[in-house]
């Protein structure tokens, strides 16, 4: 155990995909663009790729931002998810808690839903919770607390019965087990419009954010709760498995022509089939890794290397090898299926923006924003706000 949390300490700095991955991604979806596309992107490809990592820093600088990384899917059931509503404000109305403080008691007007209730829920209660939801809530997602007056109360929830006395609060329990299939959506629509508006900046620093979100959407650790095996004794299988794995293989032996991009018809239930197949890998990931630490000698796991002037420890390249075989490439698979998902979203948006032609070539207003500054100061800080990431 002390090697590997030797790895986890390394891996901190890495960020998921690894830094080196989440580029690489961006990069080689622009290669699955139409050439109508490609004034767009391909005069930008170095920026499109640098800046994939920006979402990452964003977690040193906002508490708001791990939540779009990830979904624990398996703290709401099994496969097939079916009960889980595809539509986030949805799923925010069966997780809501609407409550006051009196003294040291919680007065409770409204509380979260179990899953296994949400099929058979009563739909009169459910549409008064999506009006709390879309008039009360989401407007105030990012205030902290959300609050909401009485009046407002009464009239959304149908009660005369809701004291003035108090100071209403409200808030989810959703978001912190992650809304990354949320996210997405909300990315193809944001993505969308700034193709309509030809807005280069925008729609540059909007396409290199999707590709890190949907290259998050493509790691079954990101599906779980147990998204660093911390709950299975396996401590640092995060970053073996989307970071270590491919800086050693990626740019040698992943083929990375993945074909060219296709038009999604149904972005909502793309992105979630999407991490659906991610999360069906989950149980893979953890037995092959379990059953290979088992087998290889403990000094025949974790290496020296040379990395940020340090030497520090890392899996070695035969056991990471021997995982990536024994796991059947999966990592390639999935590295593959971010690239054609990315190269789909870029197309999808432009499309449904009316196929908008780029604007003559030239380089970016501002190739660096005091926004990029103050992002690269808060890593710089060193702590990741919200959930760590899983390495």
């Amino acid at each position: 155990m002390t090697l590997w949390w030797w790895w986890l300490t390394v891996c901190l700095s890495i960020g998921d995909w690894g830094f080196y991955g989440h580029r690489l991604i961006n990069r080689a979806a622009v290669y699955t663009l139409p050439t109508e596309m490609l004034g767009w992107y391909k005069p930008h490809i170095d920026y499109i790729a640098e800046h994939a990592v920006d979402p990452d820093k964003r977690r040193y600088a906002t508490r708001h931002e791990a939540v779009r990384h990830y979904m624990d899917l398996d703290h709401w059931g099994t496969l097939p998810f079916d009960h889980v509503p595809r539509q986030w404000d949805r799923a925010l109305a069966l997780n809501l808690e609407v409550y006051a403080l009196d003294g040291s008691d919680t007065v409770f007007l409204l509380r979260p839903l179990p899953p296994e209730s949400w099929e058979s829920a009563e739909p009169t209660d459910f549409q008064r919770r999506l009006i709390v939801v879309r008039r009360g809530y989401i407007p105030a997602y990012y205030d902290d607390p959300a609050l909401i007056d009485a009046d407002s109360l009464r009239v959304w929830l149908g009660s005369d019965s809701i004291s003035d006395q108090y100071t209403w609060r409200i808030q989810d329990a959703l978001s912190g087990h992650g809304i990354l299939p949320s996210h997405l959506q909300s990315m193809q629509r944001r993505l969308t419009r700034a193709l309509r508006d030809r807005d280069l900046d925008q729609v540059l620093r909007l396409s290199a954010d999707f590709g890190h979100y949907i290259g998050d959407a493509c790691v079954p650790l990101h599906t779980t709760k147990n998204y660093n095996g911390q709950l299975t004794d396996q401590i640092g299988i995060h970053a073996f498995w989307e970071s270590r794995i491919p800086e050693l293989f990626a740019s040698s032996e992943f083929d990375l022509l993945v074909g060219s991009a296709t038009y999604i018809s149904d972005p909502t239930e793309y992105f979630w089939q999407l991490v659906l197949d991610s999360h069906a890998e989950v149980d893979r990931v953890l037995a092959i890794e379990r059953r290979l630490r088992n087998e290889f000698p403990t000094d025949q796991q974790m290496c020296f290397e040379d990395r940020l002037n340090q030497n520090v420890l890392m899996p070695c390249e035969p056991f990471a090898r021997a995982y990536h075989e024994a796991m059947d490439r999966m990592v390639e698979a999935r590295f593959r299926a971010a690239i054609k998902a990315l190269g789909d979203a870029w197309y999808t948006a432009w499309m449904d923006a009316g196929q908008p032609p780029a604007p003559e070539h030239r380089q970016l207003a501002r190739s660096r924003t005091p926004e990029d500054d103050e992002l690269d100061q808060a890593v710089k800080g060193g702590k990741q706000l919200g959930r760590e990431h899983g390495q």
